[in-house]
Parts: structure tokens; sequence; C-alpha cells
């Protein structure tokens, strides 16, 4: 594993698996960019635990990976630093069956939810999904707010740009 500081709160990690490129595959129609976060127990083996689950997953094909960035929690701060990164995966399952995918791996990690941004074992979510806008009460795509967060810019800035 490599460290690179960014400064007294950033670090970003390169390990096996993040970051990672693969070809675009022809035959998936979407294009998904997910979030990965958490911050309670061993994160970085849950991050390569995610990345074999989507890679293993036939509906599913992985294109990107990010370093991982150690970044402070925020709205509730009295917590551990997160590990934070991005994924982007494609595939032809709709914007809604892809959130539900991600519930599920949620779960299979232990996922709590105890109150609003506490601390998580994983948290998966849906950045954007092609070049949609979608407005529900169970899903907002692009993600709300995804601009102003460190912990997704500062690993979306280490992506190479994929044609929709």
């Amino acid at each position: 594993m490599r460290e690179v500081v960014l400064d007294e709160d950033l670090s970003l990690y390169f390990k096996k698996y993040f970051p990672i490129q693969n070809r675009k595959n022809p035959n998936f129609k979407h294009i998904a960019v997910i979030g990965l976060g958490g911050n309670v127990g061993s994160v970085f083996q849950r991050f390569k635990s995610v990345y074999r689950y989507f890679s293993k997953d036939s509906r599913f094909s992985v294109l990107q990976t990010s370093p991982v960035l150690k970044n402070p929690p925020f709205g509730y701060t009295e917590q551990d630093d997160f590990l934070n990164a991005v994924m982007v995966l494609q595939t032809s399952l709709s914007a809604k069956e892809l959130l539900k995918n991600l519930l599920h791996v949620e779960k299979l990690h232990k996922r709590e939810r105890s109150f609003k941004n506490a601390p998580r074992s994983l948290d998966l979510d849906i950045i954007f999904y092609d070049d949609l806008n979608i407005r529900m009460k169970s899903l907002t795509i692009p993600h709300p707010s995804w601009y102003k967060r460190q912990s997704v810019t500062v690993p979306l800035s280490f992506l190479k740009r994929i044609a929709l």
C-alpha cells in the first residue's frame, strides 16, 4: 500500500483494486458511478470485497476504481475518519434495480442505520447513472450535494473520462 498525504486532513491510499481501469464492455447499456464509504472495522478489506462482488456478478462490469481517500467525517463529527472511493460500473440494471442491489451489498457487509451521518461499516451511493436526473422519494440522481463533498470530488478527480 502506498500513502500520499494531501494535507493535514486528507490522505490517499493506493492498494490492490484501488485504483484499477478495465476495458468498456459493449454488452451493458448503462454506466453508474458508485460512492463507497465506511469508518467501522476493516474498511479496506470491505472495499476489496465489494470490488470482488461486482467483478464476479454477471450483471456488472467494473470499469474503474479510484484510490481510497481518508477524510474527516461531516455532519456528526464525533467519530473516526472515513475511507471513501468511487467505482464505475457498467450494468443493464435500471437505476432502481441498482439501488436495490447496493442496499443488499450493504446488508451483506453488516451496514446498520442508527441515525443520520452515523458511523458505518459500508455506505454505497449512486453518484451518477448515465447522464440522467432522477427525483424520487427513494432515489435522487445525481446524488445530492456530491459536488460539495471532498469524499466524492477527490476520488472522482482520479477517474479517466468515459464516454456515455
